[in-house]
């Protein structure tokens, strides 16, 4: 299926999430908790030398040098080279008639660690990410024990760092599997794959395929989908092949296509949101006319004799989805609309009185604000396709003067405070945009920011 919604982390977008999950990653290593080790040798001639190390506690660990890459067919990588950790405990030794006991001072280094992590999504289009491989290499373990005879024990210390080098080794991909899934996959999990924008629709955020690595990028199909909460339908169309262009200016770019505008329509269309009356009330008190049918008797001489002196009621409305078009030009549409005229009568109820078809051009401005799109219509004048009033076409012009005023001041600033309210883009818990760009290409708007992550 293709995607109505694109998202793509970059590099850079890469690094920064990199950056955080590194400092993750070195609070759990730094919390690993290693057993008692124990073992019995031959030292020279000796004898047999039995040692107890115990209250193995770990002072830090560091991962000063790391990187994170995407890599096609595999996800994402992250290597850490020349990591190094402190560790200290407690020591026993018995060798002989010798029996001694003190503490001792570990250090760990060059420590080199690669970690493959896997992409993909669960069966409710929420995102998934598990370890496929990590390997664990230490090059150098050095024990220095604290005693009247330390010099002693510090000649067998070889046979106990190695059993340190494949404890520790063991112990940090484990710890690694641990914090992925504990920390990582549950943070990951807060993409809201549905959001309900207001009581009317909703946006269908879910990932169509696994996130897919290239040599620059992470991209993300999403099916960027709009939809009536009341009854879900599935929209008359579908999203044609979406490509991004190859920007890598910010963190993470979303491309919107016209199919997710469109089903935005679609989604408002059939819930009955695309309706809207206008009464005599609603008019400013600055426009020197009321909606009644003695104004309207001036060019239509019927009402008059019809419904004398009548309030009126409008009703606006689309027979079909407004379809909108996507080009470098920006976002363009030209929605045809019906005013249905009716006289109210005195018992309340409605008299129609006329139809007349309007077709206005429009274009909307887009932007992003607080993690959301918002946007703004700028409307032509309408044009008047037909007036039907019994026994056929009067006063079309004076009717489309008319409703240009209605849609000015009435319809327009309606439609744009909803706009301004703005749609939720996909986004994980705290996370803020910022350093926004907005671009339009042929089909599709590409959204471009940078990231910051606020930490609990």
């Amino acid at each position: 299926t293709n995607p109505g919604f694109v998202v793509r982390i970059t590099q850079a977008g890469l690094d920064y999430a990199h950056q955080q999950g590194i400092a993750i990653l070195e609070k759990e290593l730094a919390q690993l908790t290693l057993p008692d080790i124990s073992g019995d040798f031959r030292f020279l001639r000796v004898g047999k030398v039995h040692y107890e190390l115990s209250r193995l506690r770990l002072r830090n660990f560091h991962l000063p040098f790391s990187r994170i890459s995407p890599v096609p067919n595999v996800g994402l990588q992250v290597s850490i080279s020349n990591a190094f950790a402190e560790l200290d405990g407690d020591w026993r030794v018995k060798m002989l008639f010798i029996r001694d006991h003190g503490s001792f001072d570990l250090k760990v280094e060059n420590v080199y660690i690669k970690i493959n992590l896997r992409l993909g999504s669960d069966a409710a289009g929420k995102p998934t990410i598990s370890t496929s491989e990590c390997s664990t290499r230490i090059s150098k373990v050095r024990v220095l024990f604290s005693s009247k005879f330390g010099w002693l024990y510090n000649l067998f210390h070889s046979a106990i760092e190695s059993k340190f080098k494949k404890i520790l080794e063991s112990k940090v991909c484990d710890s690694v599997a641990k914090s992925v899934h504990s920390e990582l996959q549950t943070y990951i999990q807060t993409l809201p794959v549905t959001a309900k924008i207001d009581a009317r629709t909703g946006i269908d955020y879910s990932f169509v395929a696994p996130p897919v690595a290239t040599a620059q990028s992470l991209d993300t199909g999403l099916k960027g989908e709009f939809y009536s909460l009341a009854h879900r339908s599935t929209a008359p169309f579908s999203p044609l092949p979406l490509s991004l262009p190859l920007d890598h200016d910010r963190m993470v770019y979303f491309g919107a296509s016209s199919y997710f505008f469109n089903t935005a329509g679609f989604a408002y269309h059939s819930s009955g949101a695309l309706v809207f009356e206008i009464t005599d009330a609603m008019i400013p008190k600055d426009v020197d006319f009321h909606l009644n049918t003695s104004i309207f008797s001036a060019f239509i001489p019927q009402l008059e004799q019809m419904y004398p002196n009548m309030p009126m009621k409008l009703r606006l409305s689309t027979l079909t989805a407004p379809f909108l078009n996507i080009g470098p030009g920006g976002i363009s549409l030209k929605p045809v609309v019906d005013a249905q005229a009716y006289a109210i009568l005195p018992n309340s109820t409605l008299a129609p009185l006329f139809v007349l078809s309007l077709v206005r051009n429009v274009s909307a401005v887009i932007d992003v604000r607080s993690g959301h799109i918002v946007g703004s219509l700028n409307v032509g004048r309408y044009g008047g396709e037909r007036l039907l009033l019994g026994r056929g076409r009067l006063g079309v012009r004076l009717l489309q003067s008319i409703m240009n005023i209605f849609a000015s001041n009435i319809l327009l600033p309606r439609l744009n405070a909803r706009l301004d309210e703005g749609f939720p883009l996909p986004l994980p818990d705290r996370i803020q945009l910022f350093n926004t760009s907005v671009r339009f290409h042929q089909n599709f708007l590409l959204l471009g920011a940078d990231v910051h992550f606020q930490p609990k």
